[in-house]
């Protein structure tokens, strides 16, 4: 049963504590066995299965090990993660298939910073954690900024510890860049942080789960379930609540309960994951893209898709050469990165069609040089999934360049059956350091789906690596690229348009954003006789766009007077539809005086702070 909760408070602006930065454990590269089967279809034993060595910061647990030493290491890690926010140690805590814990003895995992939590089972049913598995804030600061961790791939049966207010349901209670994957959870789960004070957070990203038990939202600010199930129901709303392709998920009720729901999610590409099969191999399942699908892909057995053996793969260490790496790419290799902080000075560089990029533990990539971490050639079903790129302190035009563009006969003629997917793709502009990027994403591929993408020039940080000359970013997304969609976009900060789309026939299902807190004055934040710079800019030029659920917020602390003329800029045209858009000012500083192209009702610091302003729908220059 749900324990009694306190009732959702109003969600305030971030507040911050800066961790402590640790050094990075060393990681070694791991000799593989090969397999050949790439079917997604059961396969028999395999003849040999060696045990990869992907380094000290990958933490592999099995059913036949001592429960009191899965608990010390775990508890271990999460003592040192807690409040590590800006700190450079990374964890991948990997649990082989089987059961761990039990209702006597019941094993609580808690996931602090850079921590990833998955089941190597070939679905969620592989491995069973009777206990829970547990992200929360701290208290003074709730969990607005509970970032970058993840749980994936495995079942929860939440039993309580002798810390029952936290395990008594399943909770998750987490902001950006902290998502649930392939999550089957028995009982109650929820995302309110109720047992901290403050009992707010910011809101979070879950995809292909079910939440047997159902679950409870509330306090945060937005959140967003794609292709999953939420059993008994979801209560709750909160400003800017989106559901695709969700089974029991509340029906559209867009501003009054704020409920935007899309029956199916339009494009879709699962993330990759780590397993290991029947015979004690260790492999990559790479699933297959879907369009107008609902529900999670395991309800009916095995996940569509490909699996890959190691040997596919070069297992890269932070201490691995640019080179090294380019050259196992350029091989053929597909790229497995473990846990840890790499320095970039020259770009990555995908150029196979279906590579897949894989990240363990929030792996984070750092420009060098003004180098562009990574790159993508013109090719097709590309997936890059679980990594985090940070800008460096000499001026980076990208972070991640996604297709050579539109320009001198460049366009990439991309394919829905194949396309290119990030999932988990994370990118900051300073916060453990000073940082500059002009941009964070540029995606010119056509038919790309963006998963659960944050981008963030960072509003906290070490002391230095934060202000308004010191982490300098334009933009943080470009989609130049035709038929590309996000589901769950989150861009914060940016110093003008955090979001432009150049493409036609966009898609976005969920977006966030907070404009940037830092501009000194109004001359410093303003273009073309606008005030400010909206948080969503679709090009003049595009004929068609569809864009669902979408939250803009104000807090300017360092100067409480300023304006921005509105959050959401698009081109007056019939087919051009935004539906269930959302404004709101926090804390009595700063004004959003439109929700979209001069219509909507303005979001007054000290007037409204903390109450929507909503537009149900926008289109050829009306709104309702």
């Amino acid at each position: 049963m749900l324990l009694s909760i306190p009732s959702p408070t109003t969600p305030r602006p971030r507040r911050h504590r800066l961790g402590i930065a640790a050094a990075v454990c060393a990681v070694t590269l791991g000799v593989l066995a090969p397999t050949t089967d790439a079917t997604a279809a059961p396969r028999p034993p395999s003849p040999v299965s060696v045990a990869p060595d992907l380094g000290a910061n990958v933490v592999v647990f099995s059913p036949d090990m001592p429960q009191a030493d899965i608990q010390a290491r775990a508890d271990a890690i999460y003592a040192q993660q807690v409040d590590n926010e800006m700190g450079t140690q990374r964890y991948a805590l990997l649990f082989k298939p089987g059961t761990y814990g039990s209702d006597a003895n019941p094993l609580n995992i808690k996931v602090g910073y850079y921590t990833e939590v998955d089941g190597l089972g070939q679905d969620p049913s592989g491995v069973t954690i009777n206990g829970g598995v547990t992200a929360v804030g701290r208290n003074g600061s709730g969990s607005l900024n509970t970032f970058w961790r993840s749980v994936s791939n495995l079942t929860i049966h939440v039993v309580p510890t002798d810390d029952a207010c936290h395990t008594g349901n399943e909770m998750w209670a987490v902001s950006q860049a902290a998502p649930m994957r392939r999550v089957d959870v028995k009982e109650f789960t929820t995302f309110m942080p109720y047992c901290e004070d403050p009992n707010y957070a910011s809101g979070g990203f879950v995809a292909d789960s079910r939440l047997q038990g159902g679950a409870l939202n509330g306090s945060q600010q937005q959140f967003f379930v794609r292709n999953s199930d939420v059993g008994t129901g979801w209560s709750n709303a909160v400003w800017n609540q989106v559901f695709s392709g969700v089974l029991n998920a509340p029906a559209q009720s867009f501003p009054n309960p704020p409920y935007t729901t899309l029956t199916a999610t339009p494009a879709s590409r699962e993330k990759p994951y780590l397993y290991v099969d029947e015979g004690g191999a260790w492999r990559v399942f790479v699933p297959s893209a879907q369009t107008n699908s609902r529900g999670t892909t395991w309800a009916n057995g095995h996940t569509p898709g490909r699996s890959l053996p190691l040997s596919d793969f070069h297992i890269a260490r932070p201490g691995d050469s640019i080179a090294t790496i380019n050259s196992a790419l350029a091989q053929g290799k597909n790229l497995l990165v473990t846990p840890g902080v790499y320095d970039v000075a020259q770009s990555i560089a995908i150029k196979r069609a279906d590579t897949v990029v894989l990240g363990l533990g929030l792996a984070t990539f750092t420009a060098q040089n003004g180098a562009v971490p990574m790159t993508v050639g013109d090719v097709q079903g590309v997936d890059i999934a679980g990594l985090t790129f940070d800008a460096g302190p000499v001026n980076s035009p990208a972070l991640l360049r996604v297709g050579s563009g539109h320009e001198k006969g460049g366009k990439h003629q991309g394919t829905a059956a194949n396309p290119t997917a990030l999932q988990d793709v994370f990118f900051r502009v300073g916060g453990p350091h000073v940082g500059k990027a002009t941009t964070s994403l540029e995606v010119n591929s056509d038919h790309t789906i963006l998963d659960d993408v944050w981008a963030w020039r960072a509003d906290h940080g070490v002391p230095g690596s934060v202000g308004w000359t010191v982490n300098t970013a334009a933009t943080g997304v470009v989609v130049n690229g035709d038929d590309v969609i996000a589901t769950g976009l989150f861009v914060e900060h940016y110093q003008r348009y955090n979001v432009i789309w150049n493409g036609e026939r966009g898609r976005t299902v969920f977006f966030q954003n907070e404009l940037p807190y830092d501009a000194p004055d109004q001359a410093a934040w303003r273009h073309d006789g606008l005030d400010g710079w909206a948080a969503y800019k679709v090009a003049n030029t595009v004929r068609t766009h569809e864009a669902w659920g979408l939250g803009s917020y104000v807090y300017t602390n360092v100067n409480p007077s300023l304006h921005a003329t509105q959050s959401f800029e698009v081109p007056d045209t019939p087919g051009v539809v935004m539906h269930s858009l959302t404004t709101v000012s926090l804390n009595k500083a700063g004004t959003i005086d439109h929700v979209i192209n001069g219509q909507g009702t303005a979001a007054i610091g000290g007037v409204n702070d903390g109450q929507p302003q909503t537009v149900t729908t926008y289109t050829n220059g009306r709104a309702r």
